[in-house]
């Protein structure tokens, strides 16, 4: 096992690139590129880093030049015959060859296109800009860098013995959130930490170490490297930025209505099984809910990622009763916010009622709270999102509207078409 201390307190950047892969990536990420790929592969996309944190001042700490290298190591990755191999040969969801030839002849010959980078007022300004399949697998790698750029700048600070000492608290703290976890009967949980991890070798220590201290109640994870490396279930469906680029192109209300569900009819005739999963936030739970087809009720689950996760569940129970399903039979992911003592209790409300599932995120690979003075490695919210398709505005509002972004007018508009009504704030974690 790798002595993460060391490494750091060693590292150079061409030995230890923050990202490594074309493939060091989410899954969802992969999926959903195949069926942009497939359904809307001419259409122009905007990508633009987010720092919801403002209090973290990103261009205050990351040396631009090291970013720039970064950046540039990125854009020279292309997969390695192993890693088409496993995406060609490997079966994912109980299907071989999810990715189809076509796809994979095009992946295969990908270098990301550029970016634009600029400093103002503290932050970086980063956008991506091209073609939708290309540019949407910026995304994670450049959340990941960010990531893990200001976590070096806080830790080329400390020493040898001060690294030791900060990683050996930090392991502690995670395998006793393990321990209280091992004792919860029927927990299926996945680590989905990658795009904001403290960096790729603890993402890759925190999954050896939910492997050991979980066994088969670690279901996997959302990293395809880590999982091609470690032998494990690569696991994920889809995200918001599908409906958010599919109702920026609709042309007028009527079609912007419609472009939810559009997205998934897509998706419905490529994928089957536990890839059926609803992602029903993005322009609120209740009205996507209340005005779903009926196709969509025989869906397999439901992942939940904004709002009050218990109200969400609810909500999903109530709709499936009211369409003639049996909740028991469906699959619920919790994938927002979570630590152990939300899993926990989320398991005990839920369990027997529907099939509970976790995707735990930033607090799994990213917990440093705490441990360092002024708390200066604690999480925090940068997202990468797609702001623009094809020259128009996207929009998301959330079961959580201070998740919501796009031009006012615009998130106006759109509050109306959906018929949202008042939302209640939750804090955002991460």
């Amino acid at each position: 096992m790798v002595d993460i201390a060391t490494r750091v307190h060693n590292h150079r950047w061409k030995i230890d690139p923050i990202v490594r892969s074309l493939i060091d990536t989410d899954f969802y990420k992969l999926l959903m590129c195949q069926s942009v790929f497939r359904n809307k592969p001419d259409t122009q996309v905007t990508f633009s880093l987010i720092n919801r944190s403002k209090s973290v001042r990103l261009a205050d700490l990351v040396d631009e030049g090291e970013l720039r290298e970064q950046l540039d190591h990125i854009r020279s990755l292309s997969l390695s015959r192993g890693e088409s191999t496993w995406m060609r040969g490997n079966t994912f969801y109980g299907k071989r060859q999810m990715f189809t030839p076509e796809f994979m002849d095009w992946f295969e010959a990908l270098r990301l296109p550029p970016y634009h980078l600029e400093k103002r007022d503290g932050q970086y300004e980063l956008t991506f800009e091209g073609s939708w399949p290309e540019v949407m697998l910026w995304e994670i790698p450049a959340l990941a860098v960010l990531m893990e750029l200001r976590s070096r700048a806080v830790l080329n600070q400390m020493g040898k013995f001060e690294l030791q000492v900060l990683y050996a608290r930090a392991m502690t703290k995670l395998w006793e959130k393990v321990e209280r976890l091992r004792g919860v009967e029927g927990l299926r949980i996945a680590d989905f930490g990658t795009r904001r991890r403290h960096s790729f070798l603890w993402q890759d220590w925190c999954v050896q170490a939910m492997c050991e201290g979980l066994g088969e109640k670690f279901v996997g994870t959302s990293n395809c490297l880590i999982a091609k490396n470690r032998d494990l279930e690569a696991i994920g469906t889809n995200a918001h930025e599908l409906p958010m680029v599919y109702a920026a192109l609709a042309e007028d209300d009527a079609a912007l209505a419609r472009a939810p569900y559009e997205v998934l009819s897509d998706w419905h005739e490529e994928h089957d099984g536990n890839l059926r999963i609803i992602l029903p936030d993005t322009y609120g739970t209740e009205g996507f809910l209340a005005n779903a087809p009926d196709w969509l009720a025989g869906w397999t689950g439901i992942r939940i990622d904004s709002g009050d996760p218990a109200t969400g569940a609810e909500t999903a129970i109530r709709w499936w009763q009211a369409r003639g399903e049996d909740p028991r039979q469906k699959l619920i992911i919790f994938s927002d916010g979570l630590d152990e003592e939300k899993i926990i209790a989320l398991q005990a409300q839920f369990a027997g009622r529907v099939r509970v599932s976790f995707g735990w995120g930033t607090l799994l690979t990213n917990d440093f709270r705490g441990l360092t003075p002024d708390d200066a490695l604690a999480p925090f919210s940068l997202v990468c999102k797609a702001v623009a398709a094809n020259g128009q505005p996207t929009v998301k509002l959330s079961d959580n509207p201070r998740k919501a972004m796009g031009p006012a007018d615009e998130i106006a508009r759109y509050k109306r078409v959906f018929d949202v009504g008042e939302q209640e704030e939750q804090a955002v974690v991460v």
